[in-house]
């Protein structure tokens, strides 16, 4: 059985990467994060869509590691498997592509960490969301370093340090998740959302999402600084003189990465 599955829609750009071990909760067992880490970094080389989606099959998204691979298991051991773990984040962060979480059940432990990680989210209305270590003695230390940056620090530390189970609208409220849908709905939600980011170019969002991440990090002062020396630079790109021409010239562009979609025509409208 593959532990993922990969579609590719070539016409609108977008891949969807399914979770496909339902029979054990989707756990992000080495094996599993391997084969998803592959795929990242697959549709990361290759540059041919501009929007993954990762989705899972079965009522729970991941119910984070496989506690098997744990108990029991040399430190060494432990070690790899978390030190792959923190390959396949990074391989989301790093890839050029905006990557959507599609949650529709529960994401606990290093599912949460995922949905966190993703750049953007989008959850059933009956969702939700922990990071329980805590109460089988063993610390969500890998969870929590992708929720505390999605989350304000005080609601991170007090999932962290209750292990309760947070809900869609808190999810929403807080800022893990960007958008709700009604229980089976969610496919249709994200799609739209998948959709609305791409249809514009790869290298602009490849580039805008190695600025948001890098930014994040610094201080105002020299975020500022880096973000400056970004839009000028920008600003000789070949996509950002085609955007800004067509622009002015009340066309669709023609990004570098290809000449615009039947029926996903981008329209910039100028205020008069």
């Amino acid at each position: 059985m593959n532990l993922t599955e990969l579609e590719i829609f070539p016409d609108d750009r977008i891949a969807r990467i399914t979770l496909n071990n339902p029979a054990k909760r989707n756990a992000l067992s080495y094996d599993l994060l391997g084969s998803l880490e592959e795929r990242l970094t697959a549709m990361a080389s290759a540059r041919t869509v501009n929007v993954i989606i990762i989705r899972a099959e079965g009522p729970v998204f991941s119910a984070g590691h496989d506690l098997r691979e744990i108990l029991g298991h040399p430190t060494p051991a432990v070690r790899d498997l978390f030190l792959r773990c923190g390959d396949t984040m990074r391989a989301i962060r790093r890839a050029p592509q905006v990557v959507i979480a599609e949650v529709d059940g529960i994401a606990t432990a290093a599912g949460c960490q995922l949905v966190a990680a993703a750049d953007l989210a989008v959850a059933s209305t009956t969702s939700r969301f922990a990071t329980p270590g805590v109460k089988i003695g063993y610390f969500c230390g890998t969870p929590a370093v992708h929720v505390s940056r999605n989350l304000p620090l005080k609601k991170a530390a007090e999932m962290l340090f209750t292990g309760e189970f947070m809900t869609a609208e808190e999810a929403l409220q807080h800022g893990l998740v960007n958008r709700l849908a009604p229980p089976g709905e969610t496919a249709g939600a994200v799609w739209t959302l998948a959709q609305s980011a791409a249809r514009f170019s790869l290298a602009v969002l490849e580039s805008g999402k190695q600025l948001l991440y890098r930014q994040q990090e610094m201080p105002e002062e020299g975020a500022l600084t880096y973000a400056t020396e970004f839009m000028a630079l920008q600003s000789a790109t070949p996509d950002a003189h085609e955007g800004i021409t067509a622009f002015f010239a009340k066309r669709d562009p023609a990004w570098s990465d290809r000449t615009p979609f039947p029926g996903h025509s981008v329209k910039l409208h100028r205020a008069e």
